[in-house]
């Protein structure tokens, strides 16, 4: 299944292209976006060859779906963050992710974005979302919440593992 787009309130969620990395640098280039998940703010020449990796829509094994999307804000179309899944399973299993630059949090962005991800991998049938969260990170913890993800009382890699199930 191609990525394409999706639609909030007041997000418009646009499939990655090597060419958003431009814009991307400034806004993930804020050290604290890291405090996390570790790593640094990414260089322009990083930021393209990740996306055009992410752009390619599966893993080089094939085994994964690789769904990725630039949050713009409406209207205006201006980049402040990006949601990805990692679908598994034939689609029945999505892990998300969800990352808001930091001029743009606390407004809610980030809980609109992952909800719409949300509703789409609902629409194509994944049975199990889940999301890694450091235990720290009240914020990514809201907004799995807000998003219907609940803990799973599982912790991989020192992370919270946060998970939905589809509803019947």
């Amino acid at each position: 299944m191609t990525t394409g787009q999706l639609s909030s309130a007041r997000l418009r969620l646009v499939p990655v292209t090597v060419a958003d990395a431009g814009e991307m640098v400034r806004v993930l280039s804020g050290a604290a976006l890291y405090a996390f998940t570790g790593g640094s703010p990414p260089g322009l020449d990083e930021l393209r060859a990740r996306y055009a990796r992410q752009a390619a829509g599966r893993s080089p094994g094939g085994q994964e779906e690789w769904h990725n999307w630039i949050l713009r804000r409406e209207p205006g179309g201006e980049a402040i963050g990006y949601v990805q899944a990692t679908i598994v399973e034939d689609g029945r299993r999505a892990e998300i992710a969800w990352v808001v630059g930091l001029d743009w949090q606390g407004r809610g962005y980030a809980t609109e974005a992952a909800r719409a991800l949300v509703t789409w991998l609902d629409a194509r049938g994944t049975t199990v979302i889940q999301a890694h969260i450091h235990p720290g990170h009240a914020a990514s913890a809201a907004v799995a919440w807000r998003a219907g993800l609940r803990p799973a009382g599982t912790f991989q890699a020192g992370e919270q593992l946060w998970v939905r199930h589809r509803p019947s």
